[in-house]
Parts: structure tokens; sequence; C-alpha cells
């Protein structure tokens, strides 16, 4: 892969890449000529079978690099590939079969579901689009309730708003499963949930990736969230990677003072790390003008010259783990 995408290559070399996402770049465009630089060069793949955590705070374009990779939000730049189709190359009817190998679960299950629909017509809609005339529909519709925890036969005829907000979004990881995707992008899926439901629908994704052979995308502010799902960690910082690594290198030795400061920002962490106000100060700067070198330099007690000057590099440190920083 071009550019920073080794970054993310591991030595499995047997495992196929089921998603490669090379030098994304979102931009738009914003009154006074201005330009939103949302997702500024992202590349990273993920292997088949695998779970990457996407974190980072609030601005730090994570939504807008998930809703790009389903090709919600088209790219100004970069490639996304499915298996070895080339989403960004595809017309809109050719995207679209394509689409049914990769389904979104969005953060907000009650909005994200027809409120006039039942709940068996939500999740068999995708059926009747692609196989209206396939005579098991029913059938897998029932099976794919069972399989995310709802009983066809008591919750079928239900509408959203007589729903919990975890049946809702058991709901849409049955819309999403039942069209048999080989890749669910996840975007915040228990963020609107109580803690406990949490745990439940972080509990079944990790049993349905394994029964139906998912490979996911997992997008959180959350990291003890993306802690017990996720295989790799990708950490954002206002539109570009700072850190990827293996989860438990991650929380073990965090390498780059943004990870650091996330990490420390956990109520009750034990990482034996400063508080969070000593790793980081001030304000996430305007995507509309980032700063010039390593963009999170105007909020590192590290930076110096050759942070404002040089932008860094995803290097290589070993083990999996890599990291943009000068000082890491």
């Amino acid at each position: 892969m071009a550019g920073s995408g080794i970054a993310h290559l591991r030595a499995d070399a047997d495992v196929p890449v089921a998603l490669r996402v090379d030098e994304l770049v979102v931009e738009f465009p914003a009154r006074r000529r201005q330009t939103v630089h949302a997702v500024s060069g992202v590349s990273f793949d993920v292997l088949a079978g695998e779970t990457l955590g996407i974190v980072g705070e609030s601005g730090c374009g994570k939504t807008t690099l998930a809703r790009t990779v389903m090709q919600l939000t088209e790219p100004t730049s970069g490639t996304v590939a499915l298996g070895s189709t080339v989403l960004t190359d595809l017309g809109d009817a050719e995207l679209r079969r394509a689409r049914r190998r990769m389904q979104m679960i969005f953060q907000d299950p009650v909005s994200s579901l027809n409120p006039a629909r039942t709940v068996r017509a939500l999740v068999r809609e995708g059926l009747d689009i692609w196989s209206p005339d396939a005579g098991d529909n029913d059938e897998r519709v029932a099976e794919t309730l069972e399989a995310v925890g709802l009983d066809p036969a008591t919750i079928g005829d239900r509408k959203p708003h007589e729903l919990s907000g975890g049946q809702c979004q058991r709901v849409c990881i049955a819309r999403a499963l039942v069209m048999d995707p080989t890749v669910l992008i996840l975007d915040e899926p228990v963020s609107a949930l109580d803690v406990s439901v949490q745990a439940q629908i972080l509990n079944l994704l990790e049993r349905l990736r394994i029964r139906f052979d998912l490979t996911m995308v997992f997008v959180s502010h959350d990291l003890r969230v993306v802690k017990n799902i996720s295989d790799r960690v990708m950490v954002m910082y206002l539109g570009k990677v700072c850190e990827v690594a293996p989860t438990d290198a991650v929380f073990a030795r965090p390498a780059h003072p943004y990870t650091r400061a996330l990490l420390a920002s956990i109520p009750g962490q034990e990482l034996g790390l400063p508080p969070a106000s000593e790793l980081i100060s001030g304000e996430l700067p305007s995507p509309l003008s980032p700063p010039s070198g390593c963009r999170f330099r105007t909020r590192c007690p590290l930076a110096d010259e050759t942070c404002t000057r040089d932008e860094p590099a995803l290097r290589d440190l070993g083990d999996g783990r890599f990291v943009a920083c000068h000082h890491a």
C-alpha cells in the first residue's frame, strides 16, 4: 500500500484484507472560501475477522471517516476497497450492489428506524429489495431476529416506539445481518444506551462476529468500550491518525502523547499516568485551520520547533505498533 497505509498491515500475511482505506481525504466547503479538513490522508487495513476500534474526541473525524468508508459521504480523494472491489471507482448501480456486503449501524437506534414500520418489515426491507421473489425471506428474518436475541413471534409486529433503546439497536443489528455482510461499520453503537445495556450489546456483537465470520470497524469515543471489543485500536486527532496498535499494547504502553491523555481521562484509570490536565491543554483547534506540522502540537507538553515545522509520519515501533510523533 502506498503512503502511510503500510502502518496498518500486520505480520499475518496469510489473513486476507477485508477492508482497505488508502490516503483518504474528506474536505467540505465552508463560508468565506474556507475548507473544513475533516479527514486528512488516513490509511488503514482491516483483516478478515478482525475488529478495529477507532477512537478520538468529538471533532476528530471518526464519524466522517466511517460514513466515507460506507460511501455515504463522497471522499475528496483516496480509495476504499472492500476485498478486491474498489468502492471509490464504482458507479451508482455497482456501488449499490457492492454495499450489500458492507452494512452500517448508527449511533441512535431509534432515529435509525422508520417509526411507521413494524420490526418484521424493517428487517425484511433489504431482502424485499434485492430478493423479492425469494420464498424464505420470512424465515431468514425470523432466524436473524432470534440471532440478536429477539423473539419474532412477540416483537415482529411491534413498531420502534414500542421498544426499548436496546431492543431498537438489536433490530438495527438484525437489519444489517440479514443482508449477509462481510463487514460491519459501527458508529458509536452503544453510546445512546444505558451502561447495563451497553454490555449486553457488546457481548452480542462479539458472539455475532464469531458466528457470522464478520469483520468490524467500531467507532467510539469511549476507550473502555473499545478495549472490550477491539483487536486493534486506531487513535485519531483532528482528521489524522496518531497511533495504531494492538488493543492490549495501547492500554499497557500508550506511545503517543494524545493516546496517553485519552487514557488518563478515564475515570478511575489505574495505568500510573499523570492527570489528564498535565498531558493535554487547551481546546481542539478548528478543522478550518489545522495547526502546521503536528496537529496535536498546540496542546502537547512535548511540542518543540520540530513539531511546528514537520508533520510526523507514522513510523513502525515494532510489535504491530505505529505512531505519528517526533518524540514517541
